[in-house]
């Protein structure tokens, strides 16, 4: 299953690679160069199918949960001060997308959507913890009615462009898709002060399926 956000890529590349391997065909003398052009243009898009791909997802539920809204690898689990939605000291985790991860990004709980934000920036390596606050990213805020989840799409050195599906006031489900970012980029979560993460750093997620955290009726705060 291909995601929608990238048919046009999809399509593109198609067009690209059917069209370069006419021209090679007819232009490039030499079996062996043909060869190795070709199978250069189709390993492109097989890469670009890939990266787009859109698999199914089955969604866990229980009272609490927040899903990973990414595929990827936790690269940290923190507390920090959140002076624009949460406006108090919250836990934060972010997950780091490879250009080989699915990309197609997830609601992590459901409820409304009450804040979306777009700020243009730089374009650090991802994993650089400064990209949260100096990349180009979209700020999104679901409130469930009992707590709150803040969620960033940070684009990274590679990915230039972030699909976010998503207006204040619409409802989020959760597990469900909003949108993507394209080849390589990351996404940091900022959840309640005692929400119990059950995630570490080097853990693999899976957007839609991973149980990142679990917030309690009320409690302490507890990162793992």
């Amino acid at each position: 299953m291909i995601a929608r956000y990238g048919y046009s890529t999809v399509g593109a590349a198609l067009g690209a690679t059917i069209v370069g391997s006419a021209l090679v065909w007819l232009v490039v003398e030499g079996k062996p160069l043909q060869t190795g052009i070709m199978l250069l243009l189709f390993c492109a898009f097989a890469f670009t199918l890939n990266f787009f791909r859109d698999p199914e997802r089955v969604t866990p539920k229980g009272e609490g949960f927040v899903l990973a809204p990414a595929d990827g690898k936790v690269v940290q689990v923190d507390k920090v001060k959140d002076d624009e939605y949460h406006k108090e000291e919250v836990v934060q985790v972010a997950i780091f997308m490879s250009p080989l991860n699915v990309h197609v990004n997830r609601f992590p709980i459901g409820g409304k959507v009450d804040y979306y934000r777009y700020i243009p920036g730089e374009y650090l390596v991802a994993f650089d913890h400064k990209s949260s606050l100096r990349n180009e990213r979209t700020h999104i805020g679901v409130d469930n009615g009992r707590f709150k989840v803040l969620f960033k799409q940070i684009a990274g050195f590679v990915a230039r462009r972030i699909v976010a599906d998503v207006h204040e006031g619409m409802p989020a489900v959760a597990g469900e898709r909003f949108g993507m970012i394209r080849f390589g980029s990351r996404v940091d979560m900022l959840m309640p002060p005692h929400a119990d993460v059950l995630v570490r750093l080097g853990d693999r997620t899976v957007a839609g399926e991973t149980v990142v955290a679990i917030v309690p009726q009320s409690g302490g705060p507890k990162v793992a």
